[in-house]
């Protein structure tokens, strides 16, 4: 019995570290945008400090093996538990010591938890466990604690409790390893009352925190954006922050704005009708992204235009558009209208699976800020989308700025050449992004823009056109590698850009 405990811990030992790192890690992304150095500087750094912690195991006494063993479960309780809500309450209000607080997180966790599994193996070795049995018997519940919590933590606890309550949740299962280890071990336990006290109190406090994970959370978010946050969920695939000030609607995922309700029309303006408006024959159109249903509003004013496609990954987005009464006025309806069908899908898995041919494809995808957006940007994937396109019709895709952001825009560009499209690069001032990038693709070049629309704008005009398709010597092309599949080139540009540009 004493002997299964103590192999159990370490299942619970290795899901609870791991889980924690990915915690932070998702918390890092969230709050200061996907970095693959950030996110590889984070496991490292937790590595090492279990480095540090099994090199430290080796200074506790034998006696004290398995009082210190509780003592640490508390404490990566606390630390860990509380990490999530804590990393919230740093970057909000004192957002300069965020990378501090991150980096000493993750080291004190790494070191602890680099120290418990020793300690579990020493324990075990004082009860004559045959030496390779004991290794063997460990490490494997080691390994096992980390597959476990690297499957359930995206696909069942990150969507179901957020990051918050999942923190608390592992950190509640260290109290739990703790106390029953004071149980099953009183006997041989210098200080058994005290480490039942300490475990109780522990136990407080993070059952607590889980009460009251959603008020932090939402308290934190509304220092973090200023708003008053109306709407907050954490899907398997991001997390959708919706705010309101005054008349202002504004929609955040991972922490990105991605629009304003008081000039998003001049983004989805100039994202469709550049196209559309050159297209007056259209029948069929395809939309990647978007699941805010704003691009499909504006495609939907085409009245010759009988059927729109909507590919957007995440159910949760499409559903929030479509339910909430606000964001529906917003988009007029348009992930209802008959007309539209939307598919919930990776982007890139759909067109490989679809053989259908539109008139105009919108490919409004979120920046390629990392490996997995990436790809959504790559040369295959333009390839694949260009089968999809009719003979005579256009593609317009989303692209950055190409004013902060040249070489990523103009990596764009040259990736789409690079799959044999012709393109034609164009820019738009959004005062809530500044400028602003989108490019045209063709099977053949010729593409002229629009003099006149047939439908009602805000924006859009003739001058307002024939400025959006002038580039001045501030924004002059870049001489840059297309975004191969293989090294994943306008990531690097993407984080390159946008360090050098204070947000």
């Amino acid at each position: 019995m004493r002997d299964r405990l103590l192999i159990l811990s370490v299942f619970v030992v290795a899901s609870c570290g791991l889980a924690y790192e990915l915690i932070a890690g998702a918390l890092a992304s969230y709050l200061l945008g996907d970095s693959v150095l950030q996110f590889s500087s984070i496991i490292g750094c937790y590595l090492f400090a279990m480095g540090v912690g099994s090199h430290l195991s080796q200074y506790v006494k034998d006696e004290r093996v398995l009082d210190t063993f509780i003592e640490i479960e508390l404490l990566v309780a606390l630390l860990g538990g509380l990490s999530a809500s804590s990393l919230f309450a740093v970057f909000a209000w004192s957002g300069e010591s965020f990378r501090l607080t991150l980096y000493a997180l993750v080291f004190l966790t790494g070191a602890m938890v680099g120290m418990e599994i020793p300690l579990v193996m020493r324990a075990l070795n004082q009860r004559q466990q045959r030496f390779a049995e004991l290794v063997s018997r460990v490490l494997t519940f080691d390994y096992l604690g980390a597959l476990a919590v690297s499957l359930l933590f995206p696909i069942v606890l990150a969507p179901r409790l957020g990051l918050a309550r999942s923190a608390l949740l592992f950190g509640l299962s260290n109290v739990a390893v703790a106390l029953w280890t004071c149980r099953v071990f009183r006997g041989e336990l210098l200080r058994p009352t005290l480490q039942y006290l300490r475990s109780l109190l522990v136990l407080l406090v993070l059952g607590g925190g889980f009460i009251a994970a959603d008020e932090l959370t939402h308290w934190n978010e509304k220092a973090i954006y200023g708003d008053d946050v109306i709407h907050a969920e954490t899907t398997p695939y991001q997390r959708l922050v919706l705010t309101r000030w005054k008349g202002d609607l504004r929609l955040y995922i991972n922490g990105n704005l991605q629009f304003s309700s008081r000039d998003e029309h001049r983004y989805h303006e100039a994202l469709v009708h550049p196209v559309l408006a050159k297209l007056p024959w259209a029948r069929r159109v395809l939309i990647l992204g978007g699941g805010d249903g704003l691009a499909a509003r504006e495609v939907l004013k085409y009245p010759n235009v009988r059927e729109v496609t909507l590919v957007d990954l995440d159910p949760a987005m499409t559903g929030l558009f479509a339910r909430s009464a606000p964001l529906v006025a917003l988009n007029g309806g348009a992930l209802r209208n008959p007309r539209l069908r939307v598919v919930n899908d990776d982007a890139a898995r759909w067109l490989e699976r679809n053989g259908d041919v539109f008139d105009a494809i919108i490919v409004d995808f979120p920046d390629p800020s990392s490996f997995a957006l990436g790809k959504l940007y790559s040369v295959p994937l333009y390839r694949l989308l260009s089968r999809h396109l009719a003979d005579n019709g256009l593609a317009v895709v989303q692209s950055t700025s190409p004013y902060h952001a040249p070489r990523s825009y103009w990596s764009i560009n040259a990736t789409l050449r690079a799959a044999g499209l012709a393109t034609t690069p164009y820019h738009a001032y959004v005062p809530s992004f500044g400028e602003w990038g989108f490019i045209i693709a063709a099977h053949r070049p010729g593409y002229t823009p629009p003099q006149a629309y047939r439908v009602p704008l805000t924006f859009l005009d003739r001058e307002a056109t024939r400025q959006m398709f002038f580039f001045p010597p501030d924004m002059r092309p870049w001489r840059v590698a297309p975004n191969q599949l293989n090294d994943q080139r306008l990531v690097h540009y993407f984080e390159q850009d946008w360090s050098q540009v204070i947000r």
